[in-house]
């Protein structure tokens, strides 16, 4: 398997993932799950210097180890929300989430709470890349080896919130015309790289945004417990006796992990797995409400339409593709 992507294997048998070459310099890598898919498409821009877009329909995903020490990467959460960590510690992006890292070292499982993620991520080797990129454009002083060394010097990541300067940079990542996409890359990079520059690595967020591993693990074996039990109303202070633990320490970890209340998670869980049988099955919409413990198709039809963004019986009806998510927070 290549180095210098990130690199999956499947969830469960961890066979190894399809590469493959995609649209003209695009390195694509499929990777089949048991609970979804992960699609990476990777650019080469500079020497030592890759971009790549993550599409991510799943749960969770293999990751294989980055084994080069000199690697740091700069990741931009579009849609959804995907797992990060350092040292002991888990953080979470959100969109419009920045992050600087080095990628997590050995065989191991990245997670993504929504099922779904979507970004951008830069990676760059600094042993391959330029010593100075002012070499591509003049008066762009930027020495990836610093940068390195000014947001990765410790085993923290750099996370920071959404700001417009942030969000100009990657939007236009998104949408770049096939046919001036090679100049674009570098200029977009480089760009990104000169503003990080200016950052004081100081300002970030993580301490404030993560959570310890028992948190996390709680948080989880929570809501894999109520999404076993879809058809149940479960209230916070039965979980709480469950889990022996008390319903703060739940609804803090649950709001850590997921980036949601325990009722708008469990609620979201409901629902999409609702407008799963919607598409596939003849069951009516009343039979869909039974089954996620509604005995009312109107209160039903109401927490559907403030998660899917419309009502189930418009959700049935409309084209696969504009049937849209309304995530709560």
């Amino acid at each position: 398997m290549k180095r210098g992507l990130l690199t999956f294997a499947q969830t469960e048998d961890r066979e190894t993932a399809d590469m493959q070459s995609g649209e003209e310099g695009c390195t694509l890598l499929r990777i089949p799950g048991t609970d979804g898919e992960a699609v990476v498409r990777c650019f080469r821009v500079f020497p030592g210097i890759t971009l790549q877009y993550h599409d991510v329909h799943a749960k969770s995903c293999i990751v294989c180890p980055e084994t080069d020490s000199g690697v740091f990467e700069i990741r931009h959460c579009r849609e959804g929300r995907m797992e990060g960590s350092d040292a002991e510690r888990f953080y979470y992006m959100e969109p419009g989430d920045l992050a600087v890292c080095r990628p997590e070292t050995g065989l191991h499982c990245r997670y993504y709470p929504l099922g779904h993620y979507h970004g951008v991520t830069i990676a760059v080797n600094v042993g391959q890349a330029p010593r100075c990129l002012s070499c591509f454009l003049d008066d762009v002083n930027v020495r990836p080896q610093l940068l390195m060394q000014k947001f990765c010097s410790s085993h923290d990541a750099f996370v920071a919130r959404s700001q417009p300067a942030v969000e100009h940079i990657f939007s236009e990542l998104y949408a770049v015309p096939a046919e001036i996409r090679k100049g674009y890359f570098k200029v977009k990079v480089l760009e990104l790289l000169l503003f990080l520059s200016c950052i004081d690595a100081g300002t970030g967020e993580l301490s404030r945004r993560s959570c310890s591993n028992s948190q996390r693990e709680l948080a989880r074996q929570v809501c894999r417990y109520l999404t076993a039990r879809m058809d149940s109303r479960i209230t916070v202070e039965q979980l709480a006796s469950r889990f022996h633990v008390s319903a703060t320490q739940i609804k803090a970890g649950v709001k850590s992990v997921y980036g949601a209340s325990l009722y708008s998670y469990i609620r979201m869980q409901k629902m999409e797995s609702a407008a799963k049988l919607l598409r596939e099955t003849d069951l009516s919409v009343s039979e869909v409400a039974g089954r996620y413990g509604y005995d009312n198709a109107s209160k039903f039809a109401g927490a559907f339409k403030a998660v899917m963004g419309m009502a189930p019986k418009d959700y049935r009806n409309a084209p696969a593709d504009g049937a849209f998510r309304h995530h709560e927070k």
